[in-house]
């Protein structure tokens, strides 16, 4: 395996700075954990041997390598680097940036234009870097955490090839803490239980790593050894990423309600803990629990949406941490309950005849006649009393006459939905009996 962070120990000028600077690779194939753009093989790789470096939007979550790729890649191909944070820098830093690009392009040099938190800016901000990038003034190379999708504006994505980095494993984290030991010349003061931790705590971000060791080596006594309750007290815990406005918040909440819909209450559980952990609103979970009582339970087991409709309830009454095991509760009744998106599926093909059809008059025998002129009209007339009527079942047809009778609701044989079932095959063949259709 390379080297994540290959730098050989005390170099001069670099007393005081954080580990993970000290780290830093120094050539473009040390890197690790994102050999599909740094291998021998990879996309970075090819477009460097190709001589065709073009403007690149780094997509990945913190601490994956995105600012260092960036450097290595302006060395290997001689460009000019510069960098700027779109959180610090306006349009009159990017105007002295691409005067400066402007004026080493006149002499013969090329500029990697690096902005880091490159969806930071706003969508003008974002069209100022469209003609730098067209007439080749600069090469840009931005990186984000977030999906460029969302955040960065059809015009500068065309122009740009997207490349994602992954979130460093379990084996590429114990070999970066390797390194930092070699480097500092000294093994982290913590047991195996402990070291574990700390590698599953950086939640595969190499930085957050290398600031975590920092913190142990710091908190150290003399030959003391921190075991994992140990580690706890010493950083406490590092946030998981997680945006609750953005992927992380979108990716876990369509895992859990997948996962329920799947039926695996394991899995379920898994990625509601991931949420309450990462500090979702637990009411916001309740009502997404709400919701997928009516979309995929319905009527296969009506006692899903009062369950869940009490769980939401019992957590707004008891707050945390108690009420999130009455969202548990809930969360593990609707992944094992029987499934059916029978109410579902027919509610959006009666909404959709709803709009396609208009405004058609109900059937008048339907119809209520308060005054004189309707009752001459023919309004109410005909009209069947089921209750008088045997088994309590008219067969009369409800629909508009333009319309016809239609079947949105089709229950499937799960649940209490058999039953649903038997009872409208009953009435279908009561109709059918009757002349009703």
């Amino acid at each position: 395996m390379g080297d994540l962070f290959q730098a050989p120990p005390n170099v001069s000028g670099q007393v005081g700075q954080p580990l993970a600077e000290r780290l830093r690779p120094r050539k473009l194939q040390d890197v690790v954990g994102q050999e599909h753009l740094t291998g021998p093989n990879g996309a970075l790789t090819r477009m460097i041997r190709s001589g065709s470096l073009g403007s690149l939007i780094f997509w990945g979550p913190p601490g994956t390598g995105k600012t260092t790729v960036a450097r290595l890649l302006a060395g290997e191909t001689e460009l000019a680097f510069e960098q700027i944070s779109a959180i610090f820098s306006g349009v009159a830093d990017l105007k002295k940036v691409f005067e400066a690009a402007r004026l080493r392009r006149s002499q013969g040099r090329q500029t990697l234009l690096f902005v880091d938190e490159i969806h930071r800016f706003n969508r003008a901000q974002q069209d100022s870097f469209l003609p730098v990038m067209e007439d080749g003034t600069v090469i840009l190379v931005g990186a984000t955490t977030e999906n460029p999708s969302f955040e960065l504006n059809a015009a500068l994505l065309s122009r740009a090839r997207v490349l994602t980095f992954q979130s460093l494993g379990e084996d590429h984290l114990s070999h970066l803490l390797a390194r930092a030991e070699a480097l500092e010349e000294k093994a982290l003061p913590v047991d195996d239980g402990a070291r574990t931790m700390l590698l599953r705590m950086a939640d595969g971000d190499g930085r957050s790593l290398l600031t975590l060791a920092e913190e142990v080596w710091r908190a150290a006594g003399e030959e003391e050894t921190f075991d994992a309750e140990g580690l706890l007290k010493v950083v406490q815990r590092r946030a998981p990423i997680y945006d609750k406005g953005q992927d992380g918040h979108y990716n876990l909440i369509s895992a859990l309600h997948k996962s329920v819909r799947g039926s695996d209450p394991d899995a379920a559980l898994y990625y509601l803990c991931r949420m309450f952990d990462a500090g979702e609103d637990p009411l916001y979970i309740g009502r997404r629990l709400v919701r997928m009582a009516v979309e995929d339970i319905g009527l296969a087991d009506p006692q899903a949406l009062v369950i869940t409709n009490a769980a939401k309830d019992a957590y707004d009454y008891l707050g945390s941490p108690e009420g999130e095991l009455a969202l548990a509760q809930a969360c593990v009744y609707l992944a094992t309950a029987p499934k059916s998106n029978g109410v579902y599926t027919a509610f959006k093909s009666a909404y959709r005849a709803a709009k396609e059809h208009g405004s058609l008059l109900p059937p008048k025998h339907i119809l209520n006649a308060p005054t004189k002129l309707m009752k001459e009209s023919g309004y109410g007339s005909g009209y069947r009393y089921d209750h008088d009527e045997p088994d309590a079942f008219s067969g009369q047809n409800y629909f508009p006459e333009a319309l016809g009778r239609q079947v949105f609701y089709d229950p499937p044989e799960r649940g209490f939905e058999r039953e649903i079932r038997k009872r409208l095959d009953y009435w279908s063949k009561l109709r059918r009996e009757r002349g009703e259709g």
